[in-house]
């Protein structure tokens, strides 16, 4: 035999592709060709594979080897192709029957030794071979957790290719993936921690509720970071389509915790203000990889001294705010990534940054303007809330008989205010308010009275407010407003 197939999964973005690697062994000098559009890492894979068969006992196959994975228009990317490669190399050779590896996935790294490595991505892998059908799946052991997540695929671990080599020939048994755990909230940063701002912490709630973005103004000290870290910890935990989502999401990244699981918890991401755009919004060679707008998906991002980001990282947060997604064009393809997130951001009133204040400001007030200039007017547009949080008093911070509400009294209200907005919108295919088009708010029978919107149609008409003003204060509105 000559010729061999078995299956692999390509991933783009978060979308997978069941793949045909094929093998083919024919006379001539010995070679290894790889065709189908692979990367470096694929081409990288001749010296993997060569390694690891005949350090796991095996016979390399001196004759002219020709590698195809189909389709063979859709580029490959990565070394998770490593597993099926060896496989189907051997199977050409005559040394392995395939018969049993029929109808089923393999995904995996090849170390030199043989090892089977883990791999990034798996569980989005796994859930497209779901799609196209394929029931069963042989992964690395280190993967097996999260691959064991996806309902009506048979997961089997292996640990290396030596392991696949005797389950195939022998009907040795792989390893059943570890059981998941079950699925815990770990407790977070609580809101009961934040003295004072009372005005802020109700901010912090309508956000929430309503699904908007936030933006928190003040000098040093008042709370704002403990605020934005506090937002999770009352927003409802992930339903089971966000919480595949967002686990999809962190299996690309690499990200995942060992335990395995879904993640229930909406995600927190904080990147440092000098992050780049590739790593706010993602990027990278090959692989376009999730960028930290993406890994907050269905969660929060949190842009603490936003005006000290560069301009180009804020600006590139634009498209994704208004449509939900990432969209990264390559030479060789284009990826797209969810990124439906909330976005707060945290910014000092000037410059010098004083902590009592405007009281005793030394800057100008040319500075003060070109320091919040920074965040551009675009971007400011698109967040819904905006609130000055004012310095603390000592009576505030030293007050002891007296609390402000826990995460989890604050969380009972945010999920009432969710599932009511769930169930007015449903007509319309939303859940949030912060999701409402503007043309649906605009008309019956979500309209609001005309008494209501007076001041709003005369700052439209004055320039004073864009349309898009417009409709994030509508937005607002409709939290409190249900139609007759």
């Amino acid at each position: 035999m000559s010729y061999a197939r078995v299956l692999g999964v390509g991933l783009v973005g978060m979308t997978g592709h069941l793949v045909e690697v094929e093998a083919d062994l024919a006379p001539g000098l010995p070679a290894l060709t790889i065709s189908g559009l692979p990367d470096t890492a694929l081409h990288e894979a001749r010296d993997r594979v060569r390694a690891a068969i005949v350090n796991s006992g095996e016979t390399w196959p001196n004759r002219r080897i020709t590698l195809n994975l189909l389709p063979a228009t859709l580029p490959k990317y990565g070394s998770a192709f490593d597993l099926a490669i060896a496989a189907a190399l051997l199977g050409s050779a005559g040394q392995l029957p395939l018969l049993p590896l029929e109808g089923v996935v393999l995904l995996g790294e090849l170390g030199l030794d043989g090892a089977v490595r883990p791999v990034r991505g798996v569980l989005p892998m796994v859930a497209a071979a779901a799609r196209a059908g394929v029931t069963r799946a042989i992964v690395p052991v280190r993967n097996a957790t999260e691959a064991a997540v996806i309902p009506g695929v048979q997961v089997r671990a292996a640990g290396t290719l030596h392991q696949l080599v005797a389950f195939v020939r022998e009907g040795t048994p792989l390893a059943d993936p570890p059981p998941v755990a079950a699925t815990t909230i770990a407790p977070g940063p609580d809101l009961a921690d934040v003295a004072g701002q009372e005005y802020a912490r109700r901010a912090l709630e309508v956000t929430a509720a309503g699904g908007h973005h936030l933006a928190l103004l003040g000098p040093p000290g008042t709370g704002k970071t403990m605020l934005a870290e506090r937002l999770p910890s009352i927003l409802p935990a992930l339903d089971d389509e966000a919480a595949l989502e967002v686990t999809a999401l962190h299996s690309i990244a690499g990200l995942l915790p060992p335990a395995g699981g879904l993640l229930r918890r909406p995600p927190f991401q904080a990147p440092h203000h000098t992050a780049t755009v590739p790593a706010l919004v993602g990027g990278g060679p090959g692989l376009a990889r999730p960028g930290a707008v993406s890994l907050a998906h269905r969660g929060v991002l949190f842009l603490d001294e936003a005006p000290e980001f560069s301009r180009g990282a804020l600006e590139a947060l634009r498209q994704p705010l208004e449509d939900g997604h990432v969209h990264l064009a390559r030479a060789r393809g284009a990826t797209e990534y969810p990124a439906r997130i909330q976005l707060v951001l945290a910014a000092n009133p000037c410059p010098c940054a004083r902590p009592v204040g405007d009281t005793a400001c030394e800057c100008s007030p040319l500075a003060r303007r070109r320091y919040l200039g920074r965040l551009s007017g675009p971007l400011r547009d698109r967040i819904d809330v905006q609130v000055t949080v004012p310095p603390l008093r000592a009576a505030q911070l030293m007050e002891t008989g007296e609390v402000g509400e826990p995460s989890a009294v604050v969380a009972v209200r945010v999920a009432a205010a969710r599932s009511a907005a769930a169930e007015r919108w449903a007509a319309v295919g939303h859940r949030l308010n912060a999701e409402l088009p503007g043309p649906v708010l605009r008309r019956p029978p979500f309209r609001l009275p005309a008494r209501d919107t007076v001041e709003l149609r005369r700052r439209l008409d004055s320039g004073s407010l864009s349309a898009r003003g417009f409709d994030r204060i509508i937005r607002l509105a409709s939290m409190q407003y249900s139609p007759m």
